[in-house]
């Protein structure tokens, strides 16, 4: 039987899903897009459940942050605590920060980036200082606070897991233990490795769709019962992943 429930959403589209450029940690904002699906789908889908939350979790990125706040506007939720959490954020793309998949993928070949994309463990090149991003990164005044060893110029999903499981199972766990209505809003790569970590499965090819709220049911014991159950019918999700999935190509 289930004890337990949390609610997790991937955040609209950005504006630089929009233009399709390795985003990670540049915080960038939604898209006009991407205010629409927070709205329409991630709020309304919530509304329609009558699901309502007593503590919100995020990341620190502009993106993650202001789904959250269509969320908690349209559900009338002002009043509850959100904590900004780094390592929530996304994945860190190294020196592929700011450009082009599509181009990437002309120069160092379809499969190259799709290594760097979806493997487990082998990370892009790091991001150098002259990339024209890196001072932005380095001086956004929301990581100050990130000790220097701990600070990416590159990641995997298996780095992203090693900052994020941490946070779920010492600062997120306790909330749901005590009883409290959790909600999860983050990014692609930072949600599906706790969705590995909480399914313990293979999550290579598995797409997380933007905006369509997903729950897992726990028991007593936060051992995950049944599977991953979408705010959306089964047609509405596999578009929505089969989406993701298209993204540079």
């Amino acid at each position: 039987m289930a004890k337990y429930s949390v609610v997790f959403v991937r955040h609209g589209e950005s504006e630089w899903n929009k233009m399709n450029l390795f985003c990670g940690w540049h915080d960038v904002g939604l898209s006009e897009e991407g205010e629409w699906d927070a709205l329409e789908i991630s709020a309304a889908s919530l509304k329609r459940e009558n699901i309502t939350f007593d503590v919100a979790f995020t990341s620190c990125l502009r993106r993650a942050n202001q789904t959250l706040d269509v969320i908690r506007r349209e559900l009338n939720l002002g009043h509850i605590p959100v904590h900004q959490l780094w390592r929530l954020n996304e994945r860190h793309y190294g020196a592929l920060t700011g450009f082009n998949k599509r181009q990437m993928a002309d120069i160092y070949g379809e499969t190259q980036v799709q290594v760097w994309r979806r493997s487990f463990n082998v990370p892009p090149p790091a991001i150098e200082p002259n990339n024209p991003y890196y001072g932005a990164i380095r001086n956004n005044p929301k990581f100050r606070h990130i000790a220097e060893k701990d600070f990416p110029l590159t990641e995997t999903l298996e780095t992203t897991m090693q900052r994020v499981v941490p946070e779920w199972t010492d600062t997120i766990i306790p909330e749901v233990r005590a009883g409290k209505k959790v909600l999860v809003v983050a990014h692609g790569t930072s949600l599906r490795g706790l969705v590995k970590h909480i399914q313990d499965a293979d999550i290579m090819k598995f797409n997380l769709p933007n905006s369509i709220p997903f729950i897992f049911d726990f028991d007593e014991n936060m051992k995950m019962v049944g599977g991953i159950r979408f705010l959306a019918n089964e047609d509405t999700v596999i578009k929505a992943m089969e989406k993701v999935a298209s993204i540079g190509k």
